[in-house]
């Protein structure tokens, strides 16, 4: 097992902060919390140093907002200078386990993301009779803090890293406590309702982590079970194969080793279906042969460029928030069969 080889000092050191700051920043200069923190910036890299050196750092109280897009969730924004450690610390710990995942894990993941997920999925597609989509129930919500720490320290055999790594988790606690319907597994007692869960959508960490937490998952189905065809983006996964009794087989011992983390899917979805009647997957339904958006996503965003423009219109939002939603949407959806869903839905656009 590879193992971290930076230490906690690696986490506070100039170069890394200030490379820290910079990601965290990225997309964000000249607004709000990025822009109060740039204009002492080097006072506050200074300070958050001396905290992080000296132990003293604890994460900031979340900003949490709901967001319905294609479905609602709920997103906790972290304060500007949390995310800077976010990055900090995922800059020193990352590689270690980056370089365990399987090939097929796509998301949060440098060189992978959405558009190489459809890409494979829609190869096994071709070649395979049978898919089994799977996704997990509450999975941010769901995700165990004692599991989470023990897969993670593993790697991480520095003492004070740990305790970074356990200060952020903490800070979380209670934030997905709504978002959480109460799960017993087998040999739970009425206490397992405390124990700490959930990782606020919206940090880095919660993002990295998640694929951490899966990994040992991802192998025992791609190795252990034996599937050639496994795919997974973030809690959503695919198994591909030409057995129907396979795929049977498969589903069962997911559910046990899911249990093993705490973790249920939707039963109901998870059905083998034939490849040629597509599939859902990341807001597209996907065929051998080409995609479609699912209807919902088109209606989401139809709603939310409604608001953008009725907001340009009154001068709320300026014309460079238009086009980059616009331009990030259409770059998005052009990857599959859109382009009369473009039309129509551009057709009357004026700025």
């Amino acid at each position: 097992m590879i193992q971290v080889t930076g230490s906690y000092a690696d986490i506070y050191d100039w170069d890394n902060l200030y490379t820290a700051y910079r990601k965290a920043a990225r997309g964000k200069r000249g607004k709000g919390p990025a822009s109060r923190f740039e204009f002492r910036l080097e006072d506050n890299l200074v300070q958050l140093q001396d905290d992080l050196a000296t132990e003293s750092y604890r994460p900031g109280p979340y900003n949490s907002f709901i967001l319905r897009e294609s479905k609602r969730r709920l997103i906790s924004a972290a304060p500007f200078r949390d995310r800077v450690v976010h990055h900090a610390l995922c800059q020193v710990i990352e590689p270690a386990f980056e370089r365990g995942f399987i090939h097929h894990s796509y998301a949060n993941r440098v060189g992978k993301g959405t558009h190489k997920a459809l890409d494979q999925c829609q190869e096994w597609m071709a070649r395979y009779r049978y898919v089994l989509p799977c996704d997990v129930r509450q999975f941010f919500p769901s995700i165990d803090h004692s599991l989470l720490q023990r897969i993670l320290n593993r790697r991480i055999q520095d003492s004070a890293t740990r305790r970074l790594i356990g200060h952020i988790l903490q800070s979380g606690i209670g934030v997905l406590a709504d978002e959480y319907e109460m799960t017993y597994f087998p040999g739970d007692d009425l206490f397992a309702a405390n124990r700490p869960r959930g990782l606020p959508i919206g940090n880095l960490t919660s993002q990295f982590w998640a694929n951490c937490y899966l990994d040992s998952f991802d192998r025992f189905v791609s190795r252990e079970l034996g599937c050639g065809a496994y795919l997974r983006y973030v809690d959503d996964f695919l198994l591909f194969a030409d057995s129907k009794a396979d795929l049977r087989r498969w589903r069962a011992a997911i559910i046990e080793r899911l249990a093993g983390l705490r973790l249920t899917l939707h039963e109901m979805r998870t059905q083998t279906r034939p490849t040629v009647d597509g599939v859902r997957f990341l807001g597209f339904t996907l065929f051998p042969t080409h995609r479609r958006l699912v209807p919902r996503v088109g209606h989401s965003y139809w709603r939310r460029l409604a608001g953008l423009l009725q907001g340009y219109r009154h001068n709320r939002v300026n014309r460079g928030a238009v086009d980059a939603s616009v331009r990030g949407w259409i770059n998005h959806v052009r990857f599959a069969d859109t382009w009369g869903l473009r039309r129509a839905m551009l057709a009357d656009v004026r700025l």
